[in-house]
């Protein structure tokens, strides 16, 4: 067949099909005006501002489209955070084209790295590449998942998380974290895990009610719920070790996390070798590089990543990417209910090496009532599986009347 039939066929067929032809379709980007939604490449981001709340920051991307795209950022020091962000990375996202979201992380990272490579400067990135890639979706009426090439999966199986401190130096009961856990249970959730939330200032505690502590939990929730138990950095090794073992053996413990000093990758290692459950560790390495030599030093089990924490989907998804080339799978580090939730759900249901179960504190979380007023939808919760909302983006519609309303900014 030669050329001239063979178009001729082709949009004859497309024509049958409903579909605009090759000659059409490129009319149609020529005469797109930049910014035009009509043309997604055309839109140049024109401002970023962030919004903070007790229990959250947010970042909103506009763009000239009169599109934008919202991610949260690492809510540890929110007001430093949002001066960060106003005077100093803006600079490098007004202007781009946000599907250069890849150049815009690396310029805004590098330029920024002085700053310090954990903390507010990879946390208020981390937001920053959220909303492009909300943004991005929105613009081209995909989830992120499917930009980010899905896997096929629509939910993620959970568990329920929750801490001991309430705030003040005041500390849960045995029987109220107890009561806690069995609250899970009910819900549907198949999966605990119970933060001791010891510290590096209160290492090897004296006295130390872990045990009870652990024994009340195991006793309320019976022997089919899997228990994850998280010391929060709160040992030295030898007494991590002597801890997690007898955790393992009374209550069947599914998994131990962080019980050494973070930046203990020597220490880490010596507990993994010797208990003889998994251990897990990465909610403190905030960039690909990081995880490489947690992986490599320490070999833990199971990494707990942070993707507000570690620069956003961008490095996050890297992070995933190194963590599989080990052998190791991700079990994110998630203690934020909405937009950070969205964005690791999105970031699950793409890669190929998600763990079983994934961490969420839930909707009845203590304290952030107030988040929920800034979102018209939310989450489906079923039988202990988060769904995906289906929605362009990240998934959540941000109310922008209640953000403004009730955000702090600059």
């Amino acid at each position: 067949m030669d050329r001239k039939n063979f178009l001729k066929l082709a949009i004859t067929g497309a024509s049958a099909l409903g579909l605009h032809s090759v000659g059409q379709a490129a009319t149609n980007a020529e005469s797109s005006e930049p910014g035009n939604k009509k043309n997604p490449l055309g839109v140049k981001i024109t401002n970023v501002k962030g919004y903070y709340f007790k229990k959250a920051h947010y970042v909103k991307v506009e763009t000239d489209a009169g599109v934008s795209g919202w991610g949260e950022s690492d809510g540890a020091n929110k007001l430093f955070t949002n001066h960060y962000l106003h005077h100093q990375l803006k600079k490098y996202v007004i202007g781009k084209d946000p599907f250069d979201s890849e150049g815009i992380w690396q310029e805004a990272y590098l330029k920024g790295i002085e700053a310090g490579i954990a903390g507010i400067h990879p946390g208020a990135l981390s937001g920053i590449d959220s909303a492009i890639w909300d943004l991005k979706g929105k613009l081209l009426n995909l989830p992120v998942n499917k930009l980010l090439g899905g896997n096929g999966k629509n939910r993620i199986q959970v568990y329920g998380s929750y801490g001991r401190d309430k705030g003040g130096y005041n500390y849960r009961t045995p029987k109220e974290m107890a009561d806690i856990a069995s609250d899970f249970v009910n819900q549907g959730y198949k999966a605990v895990k119970a933060r001791m939330q010891i510290r590096q200032e209160n290492v090897n505690p004296y006295p130390d009610d872990i045990f009870e502590v652990v024994k009340e939990v195991r006793n309320a929730i019976g022997s089919k719920i899997k228990l994850f138990v998280d010391f929060n950095n709160g040992y030295t090794p030898a007494e991590a070790t002597v801890m997690g073992l007898k955790l393992y053996e009374h209550f069947d413990i599914a998994a131990l996390e962080e019980p050494v000093f973070q930046q203990d990758y020597t220490g880490l290692g010596q507990v993994v070798r010797d208990l003889p459950m998994p251990v897990m560790a990465g909610e403190h390495e905030y960039n690909k590089w990081m995880i490489r030599d947690l992986i490599t030093i320490s070999n833990v089990d199971i990494i707990n990543a942070d993707l507000i924490k570690c620069g956003g989907v961008t490095e996050c998804r890297k992070a995933a990417a190194v963590a599989h080339t080990f052998g190791k799978q991700i079990m994110v580090h998630n203690a934020k209910p909405t937009l950070a939730t969205a964005a690791s759900l999105n970031l699950l249901c793409s890669i190929p090496n998600g763990a079983r179960f994934q961490e969420y504190a839930g909707k009845r979380l203590p304290g952030y009532a107030q988040l929920y007023e800034l979102f018209d939808n939310y989450f489906h919760f079923e039988d202990g599986y988060l769904y995906l909302t289906g929605e362009p983006g990240l998934g959540l519609v941000v109310n922008e009347e209640a953000m403004e309303r009730l955000g702090k900014t600059i």
